[in-house]
């Protein structure tokens, strides 16, 4: 059984998903009492927060270099970062290491791909929905892409994660944004699923609230997490 380093606490909301169902997911595979062998630091957001309103990428990727090697002096087999929007930097974080950097979006990629989906609506913070670093990937991995049109339904999407979602707030006026927006874009776009680029937006809305499929990032990364822990592949 391999052991994974987590940088986690972006929001602390999604890290508490990633520690439980990881544990959860090697327990079914594995059985009896066995639970993955993970390390998890837990960062506090309201500095990386502060350096994200100001577009200091250059120092929130340096904050989690240190970490990345910390917990690569710890043993850990790999490290993953358990948000959407601080992929950011990942590829920078990645090339620091010496031990693989499993990104979110090549593992929500797979799932899209599996499903015969390649179309998609990608919703998220304003960061991920407007910047190129996740629907690069995306890209390269054969999907097409839609996001928002209108900057003011991008600014109430990224509110509300911000918000009331970070902060645990889950509002029906607040879902029932997303639904009807992922709803025009089924109408508009012909979208074939929606990818819930933000770990918190599961929090928010679930399988059957709209047409298409959901395709969560959170559960496709603890899913390949999940294989990787136990030697899967």
């Amino acid at each position: 059984m391999r052991k994974i380093g987590i940088i986690g606490g972006m929001s602390y909301e999604s890290s508490l998903h990633y520690y439980e169902r990881i544990n959860d997911g090697v327990n079914k595979k594995l059985g009896d009492l066995t639970c993955a062998e993970m390390v998890i630091y837990n960062v506090n957001f309201q500095p990386i927060r502060e350096k994200m309103l100001k577009g200091d990428w250059e120092g929130i990727k340096d904050i989690l270099v240190v970490i990345a090697k910390k917990l690569e002096s710890m043993g850990v087999d790999a490290i993953a970062i358990a948000t959407n929007t601080i992929h950011k930097v990942a590829d920078d974080v990645a090339k620091e290491i010496s031990i693989p950097l499993i990104h979110i979006a090549d593992c929500v990629s797979e799932k899209c791909i599996q499903d015969g989906k390649k179309k998609v609506g990608l919703l998220g913070t304003k960061y991920t929905m407007e910047e190129d670093f996740l629907k690069d990937k995306l890209r390269s991995n054969g999907l097409e892409v839609v996001i928002p049109k209108n900057n003011l339904e991008i600014e109430e999407i990224n509110r509300i994660i911000f918000d009331e979602l970070c902060k645990g707030e889950i509002k029906d006026s607040s879902r029932e944004f997303y639904i009807q927006y992922i709803n025009e874009m089924i109408n508009e776009d012909g979208i074939e699923g929606v990818i819930l680029g933000c770990t918190e937006i599961e929090m928010l809305i679930k399988d059957g609230d709209v047409s298409i499929p959901l395709y969560d990032t959170t559960q496709a990364h603890i899913d390949s997490l999940v294989h990787f822990i136990v030697e899967e592949r």
